[in-house]
This record gives C-alpha cells, structure tokens and sequence, in this order.
C-alpha cells in the first residue's frame, strides 16, 4: 500500500482531544506506507485538488462548523473515491448546522444518556454507562469486524439518528431506566459503513477518551475502518 495518502483533520471541542486521539493513529498509517498530512480545520476540504490526490480522510472534529463550499468538497471527494473515516463525536457529532454533511455520513449525535440522577457529580463520568457493543451478521462477517467478540465498555453510549443506507456492523442497546423518558429498549448502530458513489465511510462510535480509543477491539475496528476505506483498498 506505499504510495497512498492520508489526510488528518482536526479540531473543534478540545473534550475530545483531537489532537492526541489522532496522534494515536498517524503512526499506524505511516507504517502502512501513507503519507500523512495533517490539518486543523476543514478549509481544506475546499481544495479539489488536495482532496482528488487523497485517499483516505480520517476526521477528529467535534461540532464545529463548516461552510457549503467546504462540505460539498468533502462530498464530491467521497462520491469520487476518497475514504472518509473517524470515530466518536469527531465524525459523528461535526458540524450539526449542515444537513449536506449529515447526508454525507448518514448517522447523527443525538444523546448518551446518563446515570441516576443521584449519582451524577457535574463530571463527564456522569455520561458514563457500562454497555455491550454487540456486532451484526453483517459485522462478524466484514472484513473491518470479523473476529472480534462482542465488547464491554464503560463510557458515553452514542444513541444515533439514522437513515437506512447505512451498513451496520455493530449496534448498542439503551435499556429502560426509571429516570429516562422512553419506555422501550432502543438499538442504536455502534459502528457502521456507508457507500457514497465510488467511496466509502465507515463511523465507529466508541472514542469518548484515549483509553476507549487504546481498547483493542475498538483499536483495531478503527484501524481497520482506515484500510478498507482507504481508495485502493479490496472490498
């Protein structure tokens, strides 16, 4: 795989650590013979002719913002080829203003619920919920998650809003709690791919802290996700 190469963007809420959750990746995709460039906002998703050169996005920006001419660079990339990848809010919670970047990557933030009300603190780890990700028929046979188990964290648990071109390989259950609103399990993707015109996304949605990032099965999902999305790469 020498030859390809990989664009980095970072940014946006620094809770998520942009910077040293993407630090933990770029080695992996150097020794996989990319060559990497990283950039700290999606202004270059604008040059058509970086991105035409790219073969692979890997995005750590949560919430932020970004402009229609941004956006549809970012979109025509894909749609051309270019693989886009990212985890957690980096990919999953960017940008909530553009409905076109939603489209894009067919899954959105909504909530991770959180604990009893009498045990929160005012702390992030009020949001932190032991939960199962549990991989699909689909997922135990797809070369991003095959072999891998269903896994136990404890962190945020992502409840998604999403359409259906979406291709899951792993989902998460929220149960019923007396303090949440909703009176029925509900099943939300945890990891999954997208075909966007010749290229492909994949979002995993596990990635809170650096710690959830170093989980091996998270890890290696993610890892994963970089190669099979990269434009060259094998179905």
């Amino acid at each position: 795989m020498a030859g390809l190469k990989a664009l980095v963007v970072r940014g946006g809420w620094e809770g998520h650590r942009p910077v040293e959750a993407t630090e933990l990746f770029i080695p992996f995709l150097e020794r996989g013979g990319y060559t990497v460039r990283v950039e700290g906002s999606p202004d270059i998703y604008a040059d058509a002719t970086e991105l035409a050169g790219t073969d692979l996005i890997v995005q750590c920006v949560t919430m932020s913002q970004i402009t229609a001419e941004q956006v549809a660079g970012l979109s025509a990339a894909v749609a051309a080829g270019t693989g886009f990848t990212g985890w957690h809010g980096g990919i999953a919670d960017s940008f909530r203003a553009s409905s076109d970047y939603l489209h894009l990557v067919g899954g959105q933030f909504a909530t991770h619920p959180g604990k009893e009300p009498e045990a929160r603190c005012g702390q992030p780890e009020d949001n932190f919920l032991p939960h199962r990700v549990q991989l699909t028929e689909l997922g135990r046979q797809h070369p991003i998650t095959a072999g891998i188990d269903d896994f136990d964290l404890v962190t945020e648990q992502y409840w998604v809003l999403h359409d259906d071109l979406i291709d899951v390989l792993a989902t998460t259950t929220h149960p019923t709690r007396p303090w949440h609103p909703w009176h029925r399990p509900v099943t939300s993707p945890a990891i999954w791919t997208r075909r966007w015109g010749a290229g492909k996304i994949v979002v995993t949605t596990p990635g809170h802290s650096l710690d959830v990032l170093e989980h091996p099965s998270v890890r290696t999902v993610i890892e994963r996700g970089m190669l099979w999305a990269t434009r060259t790469a094998s179905e």
